[in-house]
């Protein structure tokens, strides 16, 4: 019989998390009291049951029962009953943001803050943190890149060591990622902008990425890159680090900064030691501003009066005389305006 002990920050997930090893077969429940946790494992793990892998979801909502678990989990290895801890954690700000979007009370935010409530969470947590199997930061996922992750661990039995790495591309000039760990700059390359028939594209795009990596310089650089991440994954892991942010920017983050975090990415993606995710943040941010520049331009309104186009600088009762009007009278309710 596998258990699993889902728990973490308040807003990290775990709900999610539940859900997704409730799909993977897992007999989930969630907000067990705690006094129960150490019966509902004999129960289950007894050889009448029928059910060979649980998952229980345990958080602050426990209160002070909650301090009872370190001695539930001494009492549970004595009996002689396996179980694993997954501790979903996400950045303070993150927490912040998503609480505020989901307009809920964070459980501990009794004066209405929640970022007193995320710190003296963090601080009745930190002993589960600690026994913790499995430590999954949320703060860059998405819901199906949470279930990669899960799905490694709980159902293809991989070994996972913690650590989840973010290939992140970025444009300088919309500033340096806050989270980066490590920013690596690509603006030595020639840049395909200056290409008109390539300026349109990506780094998404074989035409750009042929382009970037027909320069040598290019591949000394991803492979120094690679050699430098492989080398320093290990010493974070060691350090207890749970999420690594490998940036790599150039001027506006579409071409040359996503290209080589693509191939970046494809070099650690088939690590199964830790998890690998992703990010574009910039790829289509000047296509966006290109589009808002062009609306801009040449806009000229026009109004209309029973029915006729009026031109600008044309009142309404000078196309019924034939005169032109230098009066621009204000508007009646029976015009509108037409873009």
């Amino acid at each position: 019989m596998r258990l699993v002990i889902v728990t973490g920050m308040s807003g990290a997930g775990k709900a999610t998390a539940l859900k997704i090893l409730e799909d993977a077969g897992y007999f989930c429940v969630d907000n067990l009291p705690v006094p129960f946790v150490d019966k509902f494992a004999e129960l289950t793990s007894s050889g009448n049951s029928e059910i060979t892998k649980v998952a229980v979801g345990l958080d602050i909502r426990s209160g002070k029962a909650l301090g009872q678990m370190e001695q539930i989990l001494e009492h549970m290895v004595v009996q002689g009953i396996p179980y694993e801890i997954l501790f979903l954690d996400a950045g303070n700000e993150i927490l912040v943001k998503r609480y505020k979007e989901t307009r809920r009370m964070h459980p501990l935010a009794e004066s209405g803050r929640i970022e007193q409530g995320i710190i003296l969470e963090r601080e009745r947590l930190v002993f589960l943190k600690k026994h913790a199997d499995y430590i999954i930061d949320t703060s860059q996922l998405l819901v199906r890149e949470l279930k990669q992750e899960l799905d490694k661990i709980f159902v293809q039995n991989r070994e996972f060591k913690n650590l989840m790495i973010t290939v992140l591309s970025f444009g300088f000039k919309y500033g340096i990622p806050s989270d980066a760990d490590l920013v690596f700059d690509v603006r030595f390359l020639p840049n395909p902008y200056y290409y008109e028939e390539l300026r349109r594209l990506t780094g998404n795009d074989p035409q750009i990425q042929n382009f970037v990596m027909s320069f040598d310089m290019a591949h000394v650089f991803l492979d120094k890159l690679d050699d430098m991440v492989r080398f320093l994954v290990p010493n974070y892991v060691l350090e207890g680090k749970n999420q690594l942010v490998i940036a790599i920017g150039c001027t506006g983050g579409k071409h040359r900064s996503v290209t080589l975090a693509n191939k970046l990415y494809e070099r650690l993606q088939n690590q199964n030691d830790y998890g690998v995710k992703l990010d574009h943040r910039d790829i289509g941010k000047d296509a966006a501003r290109g589009k808002k520049r062009q609306g801009g331009r040449g806009h000229v309104m026009f109004l209309r009066y029973q029915g006729r186009t009026v031109p600008p600088g044309v009142c309404g009762p000078s196309l019924q005389t034939g005169r032109n009007c230098c009066c621009f009278k204000p508007l009646r309710k029976d015009y509108h305006y037409r873009k």
